[in-house]
């Protein structure tokens, strides 16, 4: 008689061992090529910051991290494909602050920003935004591009990496505070619009190092200003907004981050953090981020989810002192 109820126990008790959720449980992920999928175009910063935390995450993981990169709506298109995605942390987004300005700038999203994803970490961000125009327009400061542009007759435009993205708000807010009539040229990413400022499609832009401090080096662009408090340690000669007479330019700083469809398991989120953190964080990703003026970070899926929360509110904020309608 004892032995049946010790049995009927052990029953009970492995039984229940096979209620308990997946999420909670070690696995051997990943078992298979890990999709990272990326809504903007080869040459951006968003691009930049993948190819380099990627191959080394491959090299920990032992696993292939596959960059699929999907342009288009400002990243809202590759966001939905994730956000539609099997839970099982295969298929994960690499998105930048332009995720936070879309419930702002889209009337209908076909995702909740919040609901339809789990938050990994964010991965760096880029303390501000360079101001540079075409080589095709004869202005060697600041002041003498707005002179330009306030011309009767003068079509001037600014190019963003999308309609939404943090270059376009900013492009907004410069041509509200400058008084200037400026064109917003959007592209399908960073690269392709600095290609358009290089061959004169467009005037000037406001973007990330990452995608310009090349083309600035090389001589194929001219930066005329910072927007942050202090000047950049990349380009110590190019003064800041406010040293050119422009204020009311400050606007939250670009980040890069990285999520998962909703429900996917905690453990592997949490693994997912553990690997990146551990990555970004090597001194030759430092030193490659660093170069293109970007910092780590590695928070915790907790800590990302409240910082994306407040971006979306406080760009919403942005979104309506730039006077942008939602499309």
């Amino acid at each position: 008689m004892k032995i049946s109820r010790y049995t009927f126990a052990f029953a009970i008790f492995f039984s229940f061992l096979g209620t308990v959720s997946s999420a909670t449980l070690p696995d051997d992920f990943p078992q298979r090529p890990v999709r990272w999928v990326l809504g903007f175009a080869p040459g951006g910063s968003p691009d930049t910051v993948s190819r380099i935390i990627t191959p080394p995450l491959t090299a920990l993981m032992r696993q292939t991290m596959v960059l699929d990169n999907r342009p288009g709506s400002n990243g809202i298109m590759a966001a939905d494909i994730v956000a539609k995605s099997n839970p099982d942390a295969y298929t994960l987004l690499i998105t930048s602050a332009a995720f936070a300005i879309n419930p702002s700038i889209s009337k209908k999203l076909p995702f909740d920003s919040i609901r339809s994803f789990e938050p990994i970490t964010n991965l760096s961000f880029s303390e501000a935004l360079i101001l540079a125009i075409s080589p095709t327009v004869p202005a060697s400061n600041l002041q003498e591009f707005i002179e330009l542009a306030k011309r009767p007759g003068a079509h001037f435009a600014y190019g963003s990496s999308g309609i939404g993205n943090v270059t376009h708000l900013s492009g907004a807010l410069f041509a509200s505070r400058t008084g200037t009539t400026l064109t917003h040229i959007p592209y399908k990413g960073g690269g392709p619009m600095s290609m358009a400022l290089i061959g004169g499609e467009i005037q000037l832009t406001l973007s990330n190092p990452g995608t310009l401090i090349g083309q600035i080096r090389n001589g194929k662009i001219r930066a005329l200003a910072y927007n942050a408090p202090s000047r950049s340690p990349l380009l110590p000669q190019v003064p800041t907004l406010i040293e050119s007479g422009i204020t009311g330019m400050e606007i939250d700083s670009s980040w890069y981050g990285v999520f998962a469809p909703a429900h996917t398991p905690k453990n592997r989120i949490d693994q997912l953090q553990a690997q990146i953190r551990q990555v970004i964080f090597t001194p030759s990703v430092q030193k490659s981020l660093a170069a293109v003026n970007m910092e780590p970070v590695g928070n915790t899926p907790a800590e990302f989810k409240k910082f994306v929360i407040q971006s979306i509110n406080r760009f919403a904020q942005l979104v309506k002192l730039a006077g942008i309608q939602p499309e």
